[in-house]
């Protein structure tokens, strides 16, 4: 399989995030997505994993689908807490044995479930880093918040604790955000302490204003007044679409114009906005 960190060092990378669905109707739904986005030829698709890895089989079948029937580079995410290294270990040579070399190394939350007091042997998304590295020959990714992340004290220790990350792993990926500014103080922010790690911004773009808006709440991402404004007197669904389309778009092409090493869609499973942003930035023909 292509590594990412390969990928990244040839030019930009534009790619496309999923999760694992719960129904057999979202199985559908998911798959139709993905025929419909593959023809834009991603560079990979990621594709999470549930809190103290509630989806840990759901999320291995989904990558190892796209690894086997698909001509698309997948990329698995990760969780460390709720997991011992054995089962760390376990997961990572089913992985290598299906050819999938690809790894989003996150924390992520205890489960919600009866087994949120499993055991684990990782404090720190770092841990799993460090963990990863030396078992295996893989392309580690890392997660990024521009605006700090929620549970970080203060962004100077924030940064810090990003750059131990980034000196082992091979790239990044931020959360999602609005405003170019947030991801070029970022990336300037780490290479004042001398850290250049690729970093790929994450692009969501709104389609719903309550579901974006509960979900900025919750990974500390700041939901501009601009926007808020803008969208605050629209009832119209595709008129919501339009208005979420139109800007993150303009936000894509800032990030590109500022040296962005890619883009990465948080797709909801859909791909109608993805599709429109990538015609819009002149990429589906690319």
């Amino acid at each position: 399989m292509v590594k990412i960190a390969d990928l990244l060092a040839n030019g930009p990378t534009f790619s496309f995030e999923f999760f694992p669905p719960k129904t057999d109707a979202a199985q559908l739904t998911l798959l139709d997505t993905i025929a419909e986005l593959e023809p834009l030829h991603p560079s990979f698709v990621s594709v999470t994993y549930g809190a103290g890895g509630s989806t840990r089989e759901r999320t291995r079948d989904l990558v190892t689908w796209v690894h086997r029937d698909t001509s698309i580079t997948p990329m698995a995410h990760l969780t460390c807490i709720g997991h011992t290294k054995p089962e760390i270990d376990e997961i990572i040579t089913t992985y290598l044995a299906n050819g999938i070399d690809n790894i989003l190394a996150l924390g992520g939350d205890p489960s919600t479930d009866t087994d949120q007091a499993r055991p684990t042997d990782f404090v720190y998304a770092m841990d799993l880093v460090e963990h990863l590295r030396a078992k295996a020959s893989l392309s580690i990714g890392v997660a990024a918040h521009p605006e700090m992340h929620p549970r970080s004290p203060d962004r100077n220790s924030d940064r810090k604790y990003l750059a131990r990350k980034l000196r082992i792993a091979d790239f990044a990926i931020t959360q999602f955000f609005f405003e170019v500014d947030h991801y070029v103080q970022l990336v300037e922010e780490l290479a004042d302490i001398g850290v250049y790690t690729p970093i790929i911004p994450g692009i969501m773009p709104v389609t719903n204003k309550s579901q974006v808006q509960r979900m900025s709440q919750l990974s500390g991402a700041a939901f501009p007044q601009w926007l808020a404004d803008r969208l605050a007197d629209v009832d119209d669904p595709d008129e919501v679409q339009r208005i979420g389309i139109d800007t993150a778009t303009e936000l894509c092409a800032q990030l590109l114009e500022v040296g962005a090493p890619g883009l990465h869609f948080y797709t909801l499973n859909r791909s109608m906005a993805t599709r429109q942003i990538y015609d819009n930035l002149g990429l589906a023909n690319a």
